[in-house]
């Protein structure tokens, strides 16, 4: 199989690092090099994302397998794994499902539940960007913004820009799979048994992916989970953050034996 594109940074025990829908391994870059002074970091491109390879299937069983590939060909026995968003489900399931080669999990603002969709306004404003016929980078904002008011969003969702030899721009992600798997993308994750390592929830206190109603299916799958709060942070908590945020991770990970 084409091997996942990644990142590394420093030396010591590995740290994988994963994003979120729409995102790549740039997104988590500010994390991973603090991260890399202690650790050797892994920002990972997940399939149908960034630089690495597109397929038609896209779930969390899959996304995980991906991972242990890319784990095996870097001679990664155990790990520890950080991931935000989607990526946040990835490390769960790779958590529940591989337990011998996870040592300890940070999720950053996602629990492991099934989540409505709401992402149908970015989906419609980048199938509109692969449909024109733009020419800047300018244009291709105004053009997304009468789908994403908001301008930090569309910043985020424009660095899956590239500019084609011929002219013109296309995306790094394979919109048309990750909008045929988004009902695999929503799901939550499931185990016969629970994984009895170190977890850490951090959740953004203006968001609302971790809700008090998860507490129940997060103490199942994950029973010895800590959660801490970053004030004034929504779900970019990572970006909105970063000091706090990595503060956090980096005492986790230090504390653990």
């Amino acid at each position: 199989m084409t091997k996942l594109y990644s990142r590394i940074r420093g030396e010591g025990f590995s740290v994988l690092i994963l994003h979120g829908l729409f995102g790549s391994s740039d997104n988590l870059g500010s994390v991973a090099t603090a991260l890399a002074s202690k650790f050797k970091t892994h920002a990972i491109d997940l399939r149908n994302h960034g630089r690495s390879f597109h397929r038609e299937e896209m779930n969390y069983e899959l996304m995980a397998e991906d991972v242990i590939e890319y784990m095996n060909d870097q001679g990664i026995d155990i790990a520890y794994v950080l991931g935000h968003s989607m990526g946040g489900k990835v490390a769960m399931s790779l958590a529940l499902h591989q337990q011998k080669r996870i040592k300890a999990v940070i999720v950053a603002d996602i629990s492991p539940v099934r989540y409505e969709g709401h992402h149908d306004e970015i989906f419609a404003g980048l199938f509109a960007l692969l449909e024109s016929d733009i020419v800047s980078r300018k244009e291709a904002d105004s053009l997304l913004a009468e789908f994403v008011p908001e301008q930090g969003v569309r910043q985020f969702l424009l660095k899956n820009l590239k500019a084609k030899p011929g002219g013109g721009f296309d995306l790094k992600v394979n919109l048309n799979a990750i909008h045929q798997n988004y009902h695999h993308i929503l799901d939550g994750q499931h185990a016969e048994k629970p994984f009895l390592g170190e977890v850490l929830f951090i959740a953004g206190e203006a968001s609302d992916y971790i809700q008090a109603a998860h507490k129940e299916k997060v103490v199942s799958l994950f029973p010895f989970a800590k959660v801490r709060i970053i004030p004034k942070a929504s779900h970019w908590l990572h970006a909105e953050k970063p000091e706090t945020f990595i503060g956090i991770c980096e005492r986790f990970l230090t504390g653990i034996d």
